[in-house]
Order: structure tokens, then sequence, then C-alpha cells
């Protein structure tokens, strides 16, 4: 975990994807910042978007909205539910875009602490590998590494 900076991108099965990352911080400033709407306004998104819409009820059954604007003022949302919240260790939720519902991805997030850093392991599970391969051609690596980039720095200030 010394590159903490270095964003791993894996296709374990035809219909996931698996991103892994490592972070200065402690695992539960990390599962705050996923999960606290003061700190994801902060973070979520691509570089040169904001996140306007920002609605979380954080509980097994709950739902979520995300709302982030691009650059050119263009909405994009995105919902699910929670399903799993094991505070400051896991996340289980569903996923689905207001713009583009080719159906429900399954996402797993899993928290791990050693000495200081958390390594964050992210598993979407697409409902095909259609979706999967539509996805990871959109830019999901470039995409990913901005947001988790952005959130190393907020991470870092708030340490």
């Amino acid at each position: 975990m010394n590159d903490t900076g270095a964003l791993q991108l894996t296709t374990p099965t035809e219909r996931e994807v698996t991103i892994t990352r490592a972070f200065d911080a402690p695992r539960g400033l990390v599962f705050d910042a996923l999960t606290k709407p003061e700190l994801l306004r902060r973070w979520y998104g691509p570089v040169g978007w904001s996140l306007v819409v920002c609605d979380i009820d954080l509980r097994v059954g709950g739902a979520f909205r995300l709302v982030s604007r691009r650059a050119d003022g263009k909405d994009v949302g995105q919902r699910g539910v929670y399903r799993e919240i094991v505070p400051p260790e896991r996340l289980v939720n569903t996923e689905w875009w207001e713009d583009w519902n080719p159906g429900e991805s399954l996402v797993t997030t899993v928290l791990v602490e050693q000495g200081g850093q958390t390594m964050l392991t992210s598993t979407v599970l697409f409902p095909s590998r259609e979706v999967r391969d539509t996805v990871l051609n959109s830019g999901m690596r470039h995409g990913a590494t901005e947001l988790y980039d952005k959130l190393a720095l907020v991470l870092a200030s708030l340490s």
C-alpha cells in the first residue's frame, strides 16, 4: 500500500469490474466521505463537475440519489438502494443511471485499514457483460482515477 495514488481496475468475471485504491486516511474517515453528503459534495464527480443533489438515507433499504452537473451544464443522475451497511468497513448498494438504464448494478465496497492507510475495494456486478463492457469503454478507468484523486485531496485536508 505504499503508492496510494495507484488505482487498479480489473475484470474478475465477465460481469464484474473491481476498482482498488489506497488512501492515506483511517477507514472511518473514508467511510464518512463515501456516505455523508457534506463530504461527498466536496469530491464526487469528475474534474469540472459539481454534485448538485446529494440525498442519502443511510440505512438498509434506504435510498440515495446523486445528481452531478457537467461543465456544459448537463445533469447526470444516479440512484440506488442500500442493501448492507457495516460502518466503517462495508457498503452494498444497487445503482442505476437516470438517463441510461440498462438494468441495475450491485456495488460492494470494502474498506480495510492497515498502518494508517485504507484500502478501498469496490466491485460492481453489472446486469450483463455487454453493459460492463459499455461502461468500461466509456472511460471508467479515467473517471474513477479522477474521482478518487479528488477524494484523496479531501481526505488529506481532513486528516
